[in-house]
C-alpha cells in the first residue's frame, strides 16, 4: 500500500456511512468485480479485528464523481483513512490482510 496524501478529507455525507473512531477503510468496488468480493471479506475481518476502525464500501460506477476526484483507476481500490477522515494510504487490488494491519499501523 502506497503512502498518498492528496489532502482530501471524507465525511460522513462522501461515504454514505460514518467515519470509524480511529480510522476508516474505504473500498471501491464495481458488480462484475471478483477481487472485490475477497477484498470485502478481508476489509469486514480486519475492521472486526481491530476496536475502532470501520470499513465502507463505495460502488465505483454509482459514485463517478467521486472515483474522478480521487483517480481511481480500478476496482478494487482502498483507501485508508486516518481518525479526521484524511487519505493516508491507497492501493488498487485485492490486499492481503498482513498489508492492512500495517496500513491501519500508520493511520491510527
Amino acid at each position: 500500500m502506497r503512502g498518498h496524501d492528496d489532502g482530501k478529507r471524507f465525511g460522513a455525507a462522501e461515504l454514505g456511512g460514518e467515519l470509524g473512531e480511529r480510522a476508516t477503510l474505504v473500498q471501491f468496488s464495481s458488480a462484475f468485480c471478483a477481487p472485490c468480493r475477497a477484498t470485502r471479506r478481508v476489509l469486514a475481518e480486519v475492521a472486526g479485528m481491530v476496536p475502532g476502525v470501520t470499513h465502507v464500501e463505495i460502488d465505483a460506477e454509482a459514485h463517478l464523481d467521486l472515483v474522478r476526484e480521487l483517480e481511481i483507476l480500478k476496482t478494487p481500490t482502498v483507501l485508508v483513512l486516518d481518525a479526521g477522515g484524511r487519505v493516508v494510504r491507497r492501493a488498487t487490488g485485492q490486499p492481503r490482510k498482513a498489508d492492512v494491519i500495517a496500513a491501519l499501523g500508520e493511520a491510527v
